[in-house]
């Protein structure tokens, strides 16, 4: 694991104690940052289920204005804090120590990157992507990014939110979501 590209390009990251995150390797982070593009630059992050803080890391590397870290797991956040700290990314990040799903149940707040990478088999994945289709979560040009294992992807009826892009690589799929385009019907554009 190591940042790839911008202000602590070909740093390595601490890994993980023992088995308690799956970091997403550098060949997906690198395509999931080339599909991002120019985007992630001054842009609001959530990395949900955060680890180590591998795909936060390096949107604050290539410029992101501030990225919150939710991660359950104390030991894991000793190694973020570590791998913040190694980069110099710190200024620019927020850790929010504990659950997920909490979070997600309090009051939302417009962020342009949500990533959701939560521990594979459990239905996790579609309990965050339900909790975060709501109005208030993106901001109008965001995007929440879901990283799975191919065979953990089923369609999901969403009443904010559609699925607009799906990549594979090897044993991850990451499944791209945007806001709705919210169509005015004919009566109430007569209104306007």
């Amino acid at each position: 694991m190591r940042v790839i590209t911008g202000k602590a390009k070909g740093r390595q990251l601490f890994s993980p104690p023992a088995d308690t995150t799956r970091p997403v390797t550098d060949r997906v982070k690198e395509s999931l940052f080339n599909i991002l593009g120019g985007g992630i630059v001054e842009a609001r992050v959530l990395d949900l289920f955060a680890g180590v803080g591998n795909i936060g890391i390096e949107a604050l590397s290539r410029n992101a204005r501030e990225v919150i870290f939710v991660e359950l797991y104390q030991k894991v956040i000793q190694v973020l804090r570590r791998n913040l700290e190694h980069t110099g990314l710190e200024r620019d990040a927020k850790i929010v120590r504990g659950d997920a799903f909490r979070f997600l149940a309090g009051l939302p707040s417009a962020f342009d990157l949500i990533y959701v990478a939560p521990p594979q088999y459990q239905g996790m994945w579609l309990k965050a992507l339900r909790l975060l289709d709501r109005p208030g979560w993106l901001s109008e040009d965001g995007q929440v990014v879901v990283q799975i294992h191919p065979k953990e992807y089923q369609e999901v009826d969403l009443q904010h939110l559609e699925m607009v892009d799906q990549r594979r690589y090897g044993s991850t799929l990451l499944c791209f979501y945007v806001p709705k385009v919210q169509t005015v019907s004919s009566f109430e554009s007569d209104m306007l």
